[in-house]
């Protein structure tokens, strides 16, 4: 119980974040000199997704210029968060749900291997339960990008925490209706080098 509470305490406290900003609470608008997107037609599913900001997702995040991570290294035994965070939503029933395309569906179930940079979710050195990112969070509380830019693990054995990327293997799981919102999960996992 404790464990689905600090994760649903995260992901609440970011979400919420997010909401109040999407209903302008505090926000302002800058102009740019690019020039603004038109809004999609009223009552569409992408008008939904609009509106409901953070929900609908929001790829695979940004690294920003001034970070002082380098972005992951490029590896060929890992999925790619491109693979990752292609994945659609649909809205139904004022929720927005992930439609995944067949190659994301063709890791459910399977070992994988997954880069990326540890959210823990528990204070500790050892981490057993953690959010991997394919970005690295900008603060202590900011996610990085949206649900498909992250990837929840639990391993067999702790994991030390660290800043710098790492890489884990286990058992991968595509998440049609998580009830944290989650889009991916790994399960039986350990850390590799």
């Amino acid at each position: 119980m404790k464990r689905h509470l600090s994760l649903a305490a995260l992901v609440i406290a970011a979400l919420s974040g997010f909401l109040l900003a999407a209903q302008g609470v505090g926000a302002q608008i800058l102009s740019s000199p690019i020039a603004a997107k038109s809004a999609p037609p009223a009552g569409s599913e992408a008008a939904a997704i609009e509106r409901l900001g953070a929900f609908g997702g929001q790829g695979p995040g940004t690294h920003g210029a001034n970070s002082p991570f380098p972005p992951l290294n490029v590896r060929n035994d890992v999925v790619p968060w491109s693979v990752l965070t292609s994945v659609k939503t649909k809205i139904e029933k004022n929720r927005v749900l992930p439609v995944f395309n067949p190659g994301q569906m063709a890791l459910n179930q399977r070992t994988q291997r997954i880069q990326g940079f540890m959210m823990p979710l528990e204070p500790g050195e050892k981490q057993k339960h953690f959010l991997l990112s394919s970005v690295p969070l900008s603060c202590s509380f900011c996610v990085a990008g949206g649900p498909e830019s992250m990837v929840e693990v639990r391993t067999k054995t702790p994991v030390r925490y660290s800043m710098e990327p790492l890489v884990v293997e286990g058992r991968f799981l595509v998440l049609n209706d998580d009830q944290y919102g989650l889009y991916y999960r790994m399960t039986e996992a350990s850390n590799v080098k």
